[in-house]
């Protein structure tokens, strides 16, 4: 067992992909589980149809993640459309082809914006409305496939997620490809995705109304045929738990991860994730590496230093679930707008709590924003309740969205973020100590005026320890010295260093690097 209490063993792969299959279903605007439940659809179509093993393995992760770059786009997306989760969710209702669609799209441009807004938003649109769109959807099939990629699955599935928006008539976007020049797996996968939420909620009629309606237009009729025939056995029953079904009959479903390809993995889906803002570009990987170095710098075992870098990559995975157009606004947010917010660090710890191997990360992730005075969020917790590593990534975070661009704001000076940080300290918000670190690490720790009196091997070390949190007892226990013997050395050590207590050795040994593991 290790200090945090964790598990021993990784996640396999699939955990990890399906935890971020949920992140999509928030950006889709539909319910958790969505993804898994249509991948099992799909698979069990694939199978019907008689593909053989690479392809049916292929339309598995192509139906998991096909809507993958539907967040990098939502800038985009909310430009055009204003809310573009509440536009991806009641898309699912509409054939996308002819007058309804077109109805659909005028009656959602500016959606949520003034009617002036709406206006100006319709005009630049209907300048060139198939070139507009064909643009939007040309980058998120670019980067659905180089998101792909990046977390590894393979060729295919990254050639096959490009089609996402391609139509068996030919009158998709961006290529207009048509028929079989669209690959089998996103054909069978189009269907899977449509068919789990018309099934949800108008049931196996409703699903199979649904297809027949767009046989030969939106979905290949073969995969249609195949479909109907006998469609309830495709559903996964209202007994299986959707997670656990979809895992079952994943490919390589035993695979697990080590050390190196888990951390690959989740650097990945922080970028992905920070994708979303292009304000926030590269926050999560820098919220990581600083809070792996604070927490080095205050000698936290390797694994906690490991628990830690991961959260920090995932700590905003919920901020997909909350719209572009609230996280855009460069004016006050409505007390609407600011409680989704507040909720995004909830949203973390449902896309991640389900993922055996990464509680630990789960339950620090989603504390990013609580303070130790209570006046944090979403749940308001305070000291207790909040171990050191909570209060180090709650300082890395503060520390790398102050020096960061908002919409309301422009990035504040790093002596402006010092000084931030300084007075949340002050005010009891923020630990004082991981505040230290957290600065250390980013470069501003003190200077202080070095002592003359260099320590000896053995002041280093207790000091070290020291600033570790360890008492006169503990210290002489892990040395196998007396007490006394350790309090004269402790003693020794302030003199030299010119300290007063414990805080000031602390702050010494940080500065000077006597602070990490010994």
């Amino acid at each position: 067992m290790n200090a945090m209490g964790a598990q021993d063993v990784l996640p396999r792969r699939v955990e990890v992909l399906a935890g971020l299959s949920v992140a999509i279903d928030l950006g889709l605007g539909q319910p958790a589980e969505h993804m898994l439940r249509s991948a099992v659809i799909a698979s069990r179509l694939a199978h019907r149809l008689g593909l053989d093993r690479h392809q049916q393995d292929t339309v598995y992760y192509t139906t998991l993640v096909m809507w993958i770059g539907c967040h990098a786009d939502s800038a985009e997306y909310a430009h055009w459309f204003g809310d573009d989760i509440a536009v991806r969710r009641d898309a699912y209702l509409v054939d996308w082809s002819g007058l309804p669609y077109l109805r659909f799209v005028v009656g959602n441009l500016g959606r949520g914006e003034s009617l002036p807004r709406r206006m100006r938003t319709m005009a630049e649109l209907f300048r060139d409305a198939r070139g507009q769109m064909s643009l939007l959807v040309h980058s998120h099939c670019l980067s659905a496939a180089a998101l792909a990629g990046h977390i590894g699955l393979g060729a295919d599935v990254e050639h096959a997620i490009t089609f996402t928006f391609e139509r068996f008539d030919g009158g998709g976007l961006p290529g207009g490809v048509s028929g079989a020049g669209i690959p089998i797996e996103m054909r069978v996968a189009q269907l899977a995705d449509m068919a789990e939420v018309h099934h949800r909620m108008y049931g196996v009629e409703g699903a199979v109304a649904m297809a027949r309606s767009r046989r030969g237009g939106h979905f290949d009729p073969g995969v249609v045929d195949a479909f109907v025939d006998d469609p309830a056995t495709l559903f996964p029953a209202d007994s299986d738990d959707p997670w656990e079904l979809a895992l079952s009959i994943a490919p390589d479903a035993e695979l697990r991860l080590d050390d190196p390809g888990l951390d690959h993995l989740l650097l990945a889906i922080g970028d992905f994730v920070d994708l979303k803002c292009p304000f926030a570009l590269g926050h999560s990987r820098d919220v990581s590496a600083l809070a792996e170095s604070a927490a080095g710098h205050l000698g936290l075992d390797r694994h906690d230093i490991a628990v830690i870098r991961r959260a920090g990559c995932l700590h905003d995975v919920g901020r997909i679930g909350v719209s572009n157009q609230t996280w855009s606004k460069a004016g006050d947010l409505t007390a609407a707008e600011w409680e989704r917010v507040r909720m995004h660090p909830y949203l973390t710890d449902r896309v991640l709590t389900r993922i055996p191997g990464l509680r630990d990360e789960a339950r620090i992730a989603r504390t990013h924003h609580e303070h130790l005075d209570g006046t944090g969020y979403p749940l308001g917790l305070g000291g207790p309740a909040l171990g050191r590593p909570e209060r180090i990534l709650a300082a890395a975070v503060a520390y790398r969205s102050a020096i960061e661009p908002r919409p309301y704001r422009d990035a504040m000076s790093t002596e402006d973020a010092v000084a931030r940080l300084g007075r949340r300290a002050a005010r009891g918000a923020l630990d004082a100590d991981c505040v230290e670190a957290v600065l250390a690490a980013a470069g501003h720790a003190r200077t202080r005026a070095r002592r003359t009196d260099a320590l000896t091997p053995r002041e280093r070390e207790i000091l070290g320890l020291v600033a570790r949190g360890l008492s006169n007892r503990e210290i002489a226990s892990k040395l196998v010295l007396s007490e006394k013997t350790v309090r004269n050395h402790v003693e020794r050590t302030y003199t030299k260093i010119g300290a007063s207590n414990r805080v000031g050795a602390s702050l010494y040994a940080l500065e000077n690097g006597f602070a990490g593991p010994s």
